[in-house]
């Protein structure tokens, strides 16, 4: 399942949707929104997404992670819209029979994610000021 949402995500009924009897590994990657960046106090941020194209690139890239690692399921969401500090803008599981092929299927999506979906991150911070930050830049940890 591969879903973009302007509401806040669910991790509890995702990490539902991962639940198999053949899986021995389930790894789940939060990425939250933080209340700073570069030194700034960032207040919320806003996600842009051309949908479209963005469910068409992540369903590639869920094929390339199923042709490159053992999994059993992928499972993808990421917000569009506001989203407050604390709240989970990207959710990534992943399930395998071994935890090894999890993490690394689970690692290569989110980077994937991160480098080649068309979204968009404008940051709005304490002192007014608003900026548009690239998610493609540079790869945080």
């Amino acid at each position: 399942m591969i879903r973009f949402s302007p509401t806040p995500l669910e991790p509890g009924r995702l990490r539902e949707c991962l639940d198999s009897p053949a899986a021995g590994g389930v790894v789940i990657f939060e990425g939250r929104v933080r209340n700073h960046h570069d030194g700034r106090s960032v207040l919320f941020l806003e996600y842009e997404a051309f949908v479209e194209m963005a469910e068409a690139e992540m369903g590639a890239i869920v094929r390339e992670t199923r042709d490159r690692f053992d999994v059993l399921e992928i499972l993808a969401e990421h917000r569009v819209g506001r989203v407050e500090i604390g709240e989970v803008a990207v959710w990534i599981g992943v399930t395998s029979v071994h935890r090894g092929p999890a993490f690394l299927a689970c690692s290569y999506v989110i980077d994937a994610l991160k480098h080649r979906l068309p979204i968009w991150k404008k940051e709005f911070y304490s002192d007014g000021q608003s900026l548009w930050v690239s998610c493609h830049a540079r790869q945080q940890s």
